[in-house]
């Protein structure tokens, strides 16, 4: 594992770590799933509902439907064509014990993507107690099953 100037913060962590995810160009675009994890690990009753929303809807959907970065990106897109208010879900109070700064402590390639995909399944952890309105969301919105 690499070393990492904690001193910085998180925000200064994710920047960094967007910075690698955004100039790969894959197609999977992971770099969806890491917004969708960061936004909703740093959520809070200050943060607006669609943010809260796509976030979590956003890792519901790679996590449980198997979507990929592309796809929720684009379920996002259609999300915000058709409506402009989304309902305020309450964050958690616990957050998810892995951080971006494990992310990025993770060599760059397969080791690094699996620890994305450990966030992304940490976080999403902590949302349980909002996965049935999320699951309600992304089928009147989304129409998954």
């Amino acid at each position: 594992m690499k070393e990492l100037d904690l001193a910085r913060t998180e925000q200064e962590l994710f920047d960094e770590l967007a910075f690698d995810t955004l100039s790969r160009g894959d197609a999977a675009f992971v770099h969806q799933n890491c917004v969708d994890a960061f936004a909703a690990q740093h959520a809070d009753a200050r943060t607006k509902p669609m943010k809260i929303v796509f976030a979590v809807m956003g890792l519901y959907l790679h996590l449980e439907k198997g979507f990929t970065g592309r796809q929720v990106q684009l379920a996002h897109m259609r999300m915000a064509r058709q409506r402009k208010e989304w309902p305020r879900i309450p964050a958690p109070a616990a957050r998810a014990d892995v951080t971006v700064a494990d992310v990025l402590r993770a060599a760059p390639g397969a080791e690094r993507d699996a620890m994305i995909e450990r966030w992304c399944g940490a976080v999403w952890d902590t949302w349980q107690p909002q996965r049935e309105a999320i699951v309600s969301l992304a089928r009147s919105e989304l129409g998954v099953r």
